[in-house]
């Protein structure tokens, strides 16, 4: 998914202010199993809606939501869905919430990516699919996804894709300077150390300081630093995954083993391509973005699943996001059935895998063809194997935090600083949880360290 990929990452590490303040008053906890706001009819609701038809608005900046639109209509031609691109990321957050904050304006559908679903389900901005059956099709996909979409008993959306994190690496970098391939941190580690002092121009990878990686990151590492009910929170962010994961990554930061270039900038795709950057911690949505901005790295690059801190496989979703619909859809039963078929038909999903995602449904990652695939870029080798796989083995536990936006938009000023240098990562995490603390406390929330 080249360009959503490089957008979310932009999006991820974008230095915004707070999204329109958090309404919190009257809103549901997010631990809360109440009864659905959705009618008791079940899917029946749905069909009938879908057969009688009427008008949608979907907010997304997806490249295939135009085809896949197209595609919806014409296998129900009663129905007309209006695609906007409302923005990315953060841009298309704060028009939503502005527009829940009027009580107008917002569509019958929006992409929301995980990192920022708390931030709408605790605001009681999205509408709870449950009590249109919605949750048969929870086996449909993998438990980190399905997990990100819902809370208690309620369903607040599908998941679309997936990024369950996966080692890339320069096979002929490695080859050149005899390093094996890292199956724990400690050999991730030593292997930086053998590549740059070999070769004082090539770095293990490039990692300036990004929120999206480093949660990422900690959660891979046990770590579950954030853990809210309903407006209570409680950060951590000296958890022992926290530290495990800081303490590992120090000796690459305060040794300057990591290359000092941004990530998604011209220069980075270049030393991606040329063997500068040997490697990237990163998620199964990567290839498209290898492919398509590194070209000079065709038949170099291999994928390897995570290393790990015992030898226990441990990956993590990095990335990734489904859609919700909103509460002001004057058609909720019309606007359920679209993201039904958006997120779980073949036709849609078909769709989506031809333009580079990464799925997050069970049946496309257990499929023949998806698994054999063998692209020319990764030599040959069948990537999606180990990316499947990946999707198996991701750590269970984490949480978002409610104002997860906000944390991502900060991060620079906090844990940036660390990086910028070369300093110890737990003062940055130190600094970060008091400042998440200290905004959580002042939007009505109760945080306690």
């Amino acid at each position: 998914m080249t360009h959503r990929s490089h957008a979310r990452r932009i999006a991820a590490i974008a230095a915004m202010g707070a999204v329109a303040g958090l309404t919190l008053a009257g809103c549901a906890g997010s631990g809360d199993s109440g009864s659905s706001d959705a009618p008791k009819e079940g899917f029946s609701a749905v069909e009938s809606a879908l057969k009688e038809g009427g008008e949608l608005t979907y907010w997304s900046w997806t490249p295939q939501a135009e085809d896949q639109a197209a595609a919806f209509e014409k296998a129900y031609p009663n129905v007309k869905v209006n695609v906007v691109n409302a923005g990315t990321g953060n841009d298309e957050y704060t028009k939503l919430q502005n527009a829940i904050k009027a009580g107008s304006g917002a569509p019958d559908v929006v992409q929301i990516e995980y990192y920022a679903f708390p931030q709408f389900t605790l605001t009681d901005s999205l509408a709870d699919l449950s009590g249109y059956g919605f949750g048969d099709f929870e086996g449909d996909y993998t438990p980190s996804t399905w997990g990100s979409v819902t809370s208690g008993d309620k369903i607040f959306g599908l998941p679309q894709d997936s990024g369950p994190m996966a080692l890339f690496y320069n096979k002929a970098v490695f080859d050149q300077y005899g390093i094996a391939v890292p199956t724990t941190w400690d050999e991730y580690v030593a292997a930086a150390k053998t590549l740059h002092e070999a070769d004082p121009t090539k770095y293990i990878t490039a990692d300036m300081g990004d929120a999206g990686f480093t949660t990422s990151m900690i959660w891979q590492a046990g770590g579950q630093p954030f853990q809210t009910d309903g407006t209570d929170v409680t950060i951590d962010l000296q958890d022992a995954g926290s530290k495990k994961w800081a303490d590992t990554w120090n000796t690459l930061v305060e040794g300057q083993l990591v290359a000092p270039i941004s990530a998604w900038s011209d220069e980075w795709f270049t030393a991606l391509g040329n063997g500068t950057i040997a490697t990237l911690a990163t998620g199964a949505w990567m290839p498209g973005n290898l492919e398509s901005g590194a070209p000079a790295g065709s038949g170099n690059w291999r994928v390897a699943p995570m290393p790990t801190y015992d030898g226990t496989p441990a990956s993590a979703e990095n990335g990734g996001g489904g859609q919700a619909v909103t509460k002001q859809s004057k058609n909720a039963a019309l606007a359920a059935g679209f993201l039904w078929w958006l997120n779980n038909s073949d036709d849609s999903i078909s769709i989506f895998l031809e333009s580079g995602g990464f799925p997050s449904t069970t049946k496309q990652l257990t499929s023949d063809e998806f698994l054999s695939a063998a692209p020319d870029y990764f030599g040959g080798q069948k990537i999606n194997e180990v990316l499947a796989d990946a999707a198996t083995s991701v750590v269970k536990g984490w949480q978002y935090l409610p104002y997860q936006v906000y944390a991502n938009s900060i991060f620079g000023d906090t844990v940036g600083q660390s990086y910028e240098n070369h300093s110890d990562l737990n003062e940055g995490l130190t600094a970060w949880q008091d400042a998440l603390v200290e905004y959580g406390n002042s939007q009505g929330f109760t945080v306690n360290k």
